[in-house]
């Protein structure tokens, strides 16, 4: 019977260490990254991001954010163990060991007389005929006139101190922690274990798996359905102007598969009226393009209504169904459009590159929805080539306000950031009319805003110059800077309903044929897996060239200073081209902010590989540099056509030319802020 309790409070013991095996190191892993995700999470203190609730650490959202499936079930479990620790130590005492003189209150030893003295003073305490108590009889019989015994019986005291029993030497006993019923093998309780070892070993390892089959099957690694990569790159084109990437966008099968109801086709009319104008319809044919558009898709035409709601700010007029789907949509948006970006980067062409145009399409589509601007606001007009996108991110800024600040010759975004603080806030207070807690607002984000610059060179490791068909690395620093001295921050987003961090694609592409020969995403928010990733690319990149022990260390402690003061490595690998001068452009795009893109204008100059294998010679009027990019005259450049946002273009056929200069001389020339990719388009 007591080997059977015992067995049972095994099994309780064996209960509790298989919970807290796995659940004691997961709780640590989740605090721990709880508390570093706290300390990244560096946002705008506008108040238009306080007043949108996105931040604020209120109780009712304090709770929200913990009530998730994960942290209850956590929460469940620690519950549980509590409950057999308590259960363990009240319910099923452990097993004592008999100590006679613990018992008589004696030390180890203790003479004849001492123990017969002991025995009697106790005896008139727990004896029965002293003590009516019940459970003073029981202690009386089996622990203190047991120990008497074992300890004047002069056998019995000789098998104490010998063996530590007073019976002599006693069997190994051994359990198994399973509870008392199942080790009655008997009809029921061999059924029960039957059904256990089926349930537990075969049928719920099968059941997982048969899920996580099925939902691999559905979705990506990125939490995005296979049928939407499908879907998009189906659409993808060459040639897919950036006011036909939201029809691309929508199609996701995400979007596809939210409800329709009949009671959105009012709101969704009255909400066509209001977003009319940023629809790209024919006004020429308006019926016909307004009944060619309530013929697509319900899910099309809800999805396509709802991102111009948002983008034109009639959010507010949403009925709660459609706005739990406006948020739905939101939400979703972010993995969407990465994936749209990976689409279009695929490599398409006979060289194996991605496309430029359609990437640049969706970057800029990004940035208009985090920061919730219409499309026609990248309409170029009034002498400003980048239109008034970028004005339209910064709080209280209307396209009123855009007018007043032009008469002063603010035009272009970047002249806005350039000027000092005086100068500015003289501007939006006494030209734009702003308050001072406004112009405060508009002061606060331009301090948010990244400053990016490219340190970028192409070279063949351990050669001089650059052959055809040699594998050429690209080394390229992104630094960012803000004037706030911030490296890892969330961007200026009060109308986007998420958190959303920033991040940048950096594209090198021949722009005039429209190839991205590389692509990476680049985060400045874990300052620690740059750190690593920049320390061992460096550290492989020195032990490949043959570099001393002391000298790999030197580069690596340069790189890891380098991610600290706000820069992130990118390194990539490409077959060189045929022989000849390519122009390439680096072009890096934040997915957040709009105006904050850069490039980078470098030539690359490939020579003709020899036939015995040895490396050709530069000529003397072209010298090379050791990165491999080509140094020429001035004279010597040759234009190239490059691609601009065209979100005003209603056709996907029409042109515009334009020319701009070559970068030359250095290989790795850091480049000023380019808002809107000013290069143009040739199909």
């Amino acid at each position: 019977m007591a080997a059977a309790e015992e067995n049972s409070s095994m099994f309780l013991i064996f209960i509790l260490t298989m919970i807290a095996l796995p659940l004691v190191p997961y709780t640590i892993m989740r605090l721990c990254r709880a508390a570093t995700v706290k300390a990244k999470t560096i946002h705008c203190r506008c108040s238009g991001c306080h007043r949108s609730g996105k931040y604020r650490k209120s109780i009712y959202k304090r709770i929200s954010n913990f009530s998730t499936c994960s942290n209850l079930t956590i929460l469940l479990l620690w519950i549980v163990m509590i409950f057999l620790v308590y259960y363990i130590k009240h319910a099923n005492r452990e097993v004592q060991v008999f100590e006679p003189y613990s018992i008589l209150g004696l030390e180890p030893g203790a003479l004849e007389s001492d123990i017969k003295k002991s025995y009697r003073r106790l005896s008139i305490q727990y004896h029965p005929d002293k003590n009516p108590d019940p459970e003073a009889h029981k202690y009386f019989v089996e622990f203190i006139s047991k120990a008497y015994q074992a300890l004047t019986d002069p056998v019995s005291r000789e098998n104490y101190e010998k063996y530590g029993h007073p019976d002599g030497r006693q069997g190994l006993q051994m359990g198994i922690a399973l509870p008392k019923f199942l080790l009655n093998m008997d009809g029921a309780s061999g059924g029960i274990m039957l059904l256990g070892i089926v349930g537990l070993c075969i049928l719920l390892p099968l059941m997982i798996a048969v899920i996580y089959l099925s939902r691999s099957s559905k979705y990506t690694g990125n939490y995005v359905m296979h049928q939407t990569l499908s879907t998009y790159y189906y659409f993808m084109k060459p040639s897919l102007a950036p006011s036909k990437v939201v029809d691309v966008f929508i199609k996701a099968a995400e979007y596809m598969e939210m409800p329709v109801r009949r009671s959105d086709d009012e709101p969704l009319q009255k909400l066509f009226v209001a977003v009319r104008s940023e629809l790209n319809l024919d006004l020429k044919n308006i019926r016909t393009e307004q009944a060619k558009f309530w013929k697509q898709h319900p899910s099309l035409v809800k999805m396509e209504l709802l991102i111009q709601a948002h983008l034109t700010g009639e959010s507010f007029a949403l009925t709660p169904a459609l706005l739990k789907d406006y948020r739905h949509m939101l939400e979703l948006a972010p993995r969407l459009l990465e994936e749209l970006v990976k689409i279009a980067l695929l490599p398409r062409s006979p060289h194996g590159f991605g496309w430029l145009r359609p990437a640049i399409g969706v970057i800029e589509l990004s940035q208009n929805i985090i920061q919730a601007v219409s499309l026609s606001a990248r309409k170029a007009g009034g002498g400003n080539s980048e239109g008034i996108a970028p004005f339209l991110q910064l709080p209280h800024f209307t396209e009123a306000t855009v007018k007043k600040i032009a008469r002063k010759k603010i035009r272009a975004f970047q002249e806005l950031c350039d000027m000092s603080v005086e100068e500015r806030m003289a501007l939006l207070t006494q030209v734009a009319g702003l308050s001072d807690e406004e112009a405060q607002d508009v002061e606060l984000v331009l301090e948010m805003i990244p400053s990016i610059e490219v340190d970028i060179k192409c070279e063949t490791e351990g050669e001089e110059g650059i052959q055809e068909g040699d594998v050429v690395t690209m080394y390229a620093w992104v630094s960012l800077h803000r004037r706030n001295g911030l490296t890892a921050a969330l961007p200026h987003a009060p109308s986007f309903p998420f958190h959303k961090e920033e991040n940048f694609w950096l594209l090198l592409a021949d722009a005039a044929s429209n190839e991205v020969w590389l692509s990476q995403k680049v985060s400045f928010m874990d300052e620690a897996t740059a750190i690593t990733a920049a320390s061992k690319a460096i550290q492989e990149t020195q032990e490949a060239l043959g570099a001393s022990a002391k000298e790999i260390g030197v580069a690596v402690r340069e790189a890891v200073d380098k991610v600290k003061a706000g820069s992130r490595l990118v390194m990539g690998k490409f077959q060189a081209p045929a022989e000849g001068n390519h122009n390439l452009t680096s072009f890096c795009l934040c997915d957040a902010w709009i105006g904050r893109d850069t490039k980078t204008n470098l030539k690359l100059r490939v020579l003709k590989r020899s036939r015995a294998g040895t490396r050709a010679h530069v000529a003397e009027e072209g010298p090379v540099a050791e990165d491999g990019i080509d140094e020429e005259e001035e004279e010597e450049e040759e234009e190239y056509d490059d691609y601009e946002s065209e979100y005003s273009d209603d056709e996907d056929d029409e042109k515009s030319k334009g020319k701009s200069k070559v970068a030359n001389g250095v290989a790795h020339q850091s480049a000023e802020p380019d808002s809107d990719i000013d290069s143009d388009n040739d199909d």
